[in-house]
């Protein structure tokens, strides 16, 4: 049998993925918050309750680890071939400890999945029912996900340090092959950005509510920064969420511009409702929990936008989930060098 042999110097390293993608934050910005978002819209519409999802990929992730650990490797297709998952063993103090929730609060999300017919015991063993939620395969978030990474490979590929060119279409495959492998380390990646995220808004509708006026200004922002920035000067990764937080840019139209003074762009809380199924109600209890706390205020439209406020307390902790993130990219960019 031939073994092949690794070329080391054709990998890359967390540092560099984390270095790169912090100094050239201005091309990533936008697809990133995109990215986040759109998995935080999926981990809520499965129950209409991110904890009861998050309890759900929380015990996958550890059967993943299992798998992993015994050399299964699963392909899409595979792992996904029948509506039933059997898990590995779990105790609710585990997954309080895992995912830093009160005992009573995991114990109680946990008997609801067991009364919805999701969580079953039969026997020994213990069966995650695919059939009894409103279940979502995760295609469209390979594809984000690819499409992020391309991002990543071609300013590395600029900078010398990845050799290898990539479309989105080949990182999805490569994904898709090697799927219980790369998905454990994408939950290892977002698992614990959210329970961050819900230790910072108190829960994770607050901050997914937060999330959508983020993406809202970031979209926003980025049009700003494509009329402005002609000479294509590179904005890091402090500088572009400066002027994100700000909420007083504006883009440069008509619609916005009136009598010579600009209006900033928020969203109202019926369009977050609208984005993100949570009913209007909740947005807005929720928002103005966010204004108390000076992570909103409204514009002269009555529109929510950001505080320079997420500077100082949302900046330090996206750091360290970008340590994450660095990593996750540079295990799959790693697995398309080596395959």
């Amino acid at each position: 049998m031939n073994l092949r042999q690794i070329d080391f110097s054709k990998v890359v390293n967390d540092d560099q993925v984390y270095d790169h993608m912090m100094a050239n934050y201005d091309q990533l910005g936008k697809d990133w918050i995109n990215h986040q978002w759109r998995w935080m819209n999926a981990v809520y519409r499965a129950f209409k309750d991110h904890y009861k999802y998050l309890i759900i990929i929380s015990l996958v992730e550890k059967t993943l680890q299992f798998y992993d650990q015994m050399n299964i490797k699963l392909s899409y297709d595979q792992f996904y071939s029948k509506n039933f998952l059997q898990i590995d063993k779990f105790s609710i103090s585990e997954l309080c400890e895992k995912l830093q929730l009160p005992k009573e609060t995991i114990r109680r999300k946990v008997l609801e999945l067991e009364a919805l017919g999701v969580l079953k015991r039969q026997k020994k063993q213990i069966i995650i029912d695919r059939r009894s939620f409103s279940f979502i395969k995760p295609k469209n978030q390979m594809k984000y996900t690819s499409s992020y990474i391309v991002k990543i490979s071609e300013i590395l590929n600029k900078e010398k340090l990845y050799s290898k060119k990539l479309e989105p279409k080949i990182i999805e495959n490569a994904l898709r092959k090697n799927f219980s492998i790369c998905w454990r380390w994408f939950y290892r990646m977002q698992i614990p950005m959210i329970i961050g995220y819900h230790e910072m808004f108190e829960d994770l509708t607050t901050f997914h509510v937060w999330g959508t006026v983020c993406m809202n200004q970031a979209f926003n922002y980025s049009s700003t920064l494509e009329k402005q920035n002609s000479q294509n000067n590179v904005h890091n990764y402090l500088e572009y969420q400066k002027e994100l937080f700000k909420g007083d840019y504006t883009k440069f139209n008509e619609e916005v511009i009136k009598g010579n003074r600009a209006v900033s762009n928020g969203v109202s809380a019926m369009s977050v409702s609208d984005m993100t199924g949570i009913p209007r109600a909740t947005v807005i209890r929720k928002c103005k929990f966010l204004i108390k706390n000076d992570y909103l205020k409204l514009n002269e439209k009555k529109q929510y936008i950001l505080t320079g406020f997420n500077v100082q307390r949302v900046l330090p902790y996206q750091k360290l989930i970008f340590k994450n993130k660095a990593k996750f990219i540079r295990k799959v960019l790693n697995l398309l060098t080596i395959s």
